[in-house]
């Protein structure tokens, strides 16, 4: 299994960027996709998730309303769209997928979001 995240940089407060995740290696119509993310000198911590066939999310607090999360079946590709970016939105973002909701057993490389105020 294969993940390869994108889509990261740097942005200004109150900007937007996209976040995706391609992934490969497995027949994902029974797994969740999610995007995790990990600030300096914190623990990875949970963001967002959706399931393949429903289309079911689930938000962190921090991100409800400013961030949506969703995938494309055809190209086995998930997305992270994140709008009224916040410095502290800050961090290496992570894709994963798993059989749980927060359960994860693959993970991509990685990609930074740097917003500035």
């Amino acid at each position: 299994v294969q993940l390869q995240a994108s889509g990261g940089g740097l942005v200004q407060v109150g900007g937007s960027l996209r976040l995706s995740c391609a992934a490969s290696g497995r027949t994902f119509s029974s797994y969740y996709m999610g995007w995790f993310r990990q600030a300096p000198g914190k623990e990875r911590g949970f963001v967002a998730a959706i399931n393949w066939p429903g289309g079911y999310t689930r938000y962190a607090d921090s991100v409800k309303g400013r961030f949506t999360i969703a995938r494309d079946n055809a190209k086995n590709t998930v997305y992270l769209q994140m709008n009224s970016l916040k410095p502290e939105d800050t961090a290496v973002y992570y894709c994963g997928t798993g059989t749980g909701l927060y359960e994860y057993d693959y993970w991509g490389q990685g990609t930074l979001v740097t917003v500035s105020s």
